[in-house]
């Protein structure tokens, strides 16, 4: 059950519900810009803002507000260390984030009704504001902040991220089982028909019989997503490589040993290809964790994509 269809049925039952959304996450803050928690007037309660005692406080602050018939939206700032004299969250690991608490009743429901029918949709977003919750047709996505009674904040429902698999083998198979797990669009591409790991394959969003000399022309890519090649061989490889050298993709990587790899890219600079361009792969992909198994592979493929997804994001970590 998604944290709309809670937070619907729970009002639908005349049970009042506060929302609480993280609208701004800085430093080693456990919860992140766009985590949700609804807590209902019953005291049951989904979803979540960081855990820890902060989570708890903050619960027990949205069903006392409940049980006081809140009705106006509030902000709650809180800060993960003791140098601060006030607004501490009780945990100790950095950071800090701002919460809104968003009280919810009847008089939303019909609201809440479109919302829960557009959850799953790339095209709307949901806002919030003093002024409480509101549905927008468009999937925007930003954070506006003057002061605690001034601010708006907005969140597309869907902001999955694809990865475009292009090859249906046994890595491709273990790969969209877990790329699928971390909450991706997985979308696989080969050129063989009756391929019975592509039949196998109940995680990929999209399966797309393709030809490889024309790959490119089937790959619609958006400008965070994700590539990587895998296909049946070392020609293969390189025949979908060349034709995505100049495309702007944000990551895209290749399957392959090092010796493989090596003599690739020897051959395509022969052919004219530039060296700068080679550099932006990642080859061998995936981080190296000494795998034996495709899981393993997969596992250490993943690691690498979750670096690059998340390397501008502020956790406080140094980098390697």
């Amino acid at each position: 059950m998604s944290i709309w269809e809670f937070i619907y049925d729970k009002i639908k039952a005349s049970s009042p519900v506060m929302l609480l959304c993280v609208l701004e996450s800085k430093g080693s803050s456990p919860g992140r810009q766009g985590f949700k928690m609804a807590v209902s007037g019953d005291g049951d309660f989904t979803g979540t803002i960081g855990g820890g005692i902060m989570e708890f406080k903050l619960v027990e602050k949205a069903k006392s507000l409940l049980n006081k018939k809140e009705t106006n939206v509030s902000v709650v700032h809180q800060f993960h260390d003791k140098e601060h004299a006030a607004n501490q969250s009780g945990m100790i690991c950095s950071g800090s984030q701002v919460i809104a608490f968003v009280p919810l009743n009847e008089s939303q429901l019909t609201l809440l009704d479109e919302i829960k029918q557009y959850s799953e949709s790339h095209e709307y977003s949901f806002q919030l504001s003093p002024a409480g919750l509101s549905l927008t047709n468009t999937a925007q996505s930003f954070y506006e902040y003057e002061n605690d009674n001034s601010w708006q904040y907005a969140e597309p429902f869907r902001q999955q991220q694809v990865i475009h698999i292009i090859g249906g083998g046994h890595v491709s198979l273990a790969l969209s089982e877990q790329m699928k797990w971390l909450g991706f669009y997985v979308k696989v591409y080969d050129d063989r028909t009756e391929l019975n790991t592509l039949e196998q394959n109940s995680f990929a969003d999209e399966k797309l019989l393709v030809e490889y000399e024309e790959i490119s022309d089937r790959l619609v890519i958006g400008l965070y997503d994700f590539v990587v090649i895998m296909t049946i061989g070392y020609r293969t490889d390189k025949i979908v490589l060349k034709q995505l050298l100049d495309r702007n993709i944000y990551y895209l990587g290749m399957l392959g040993s090092e010796n493989k790899i090596k003599a690739m890219f020897t051959e395509l600079i022969k052919e004219g290809i530039n060296e700068e361009q080679l550099k932006k792969i990642f080859t061998p992909i995936g981080i190296n964790i000494f795998s034996q198994t495709t899981k393993e592979i997969a596992v250490s493929i993943a690691a690498e994509i979750i670096k690059e997804k998340n390397k501008f994001l502020p956790t406080g970590r140094k980098k390697d």
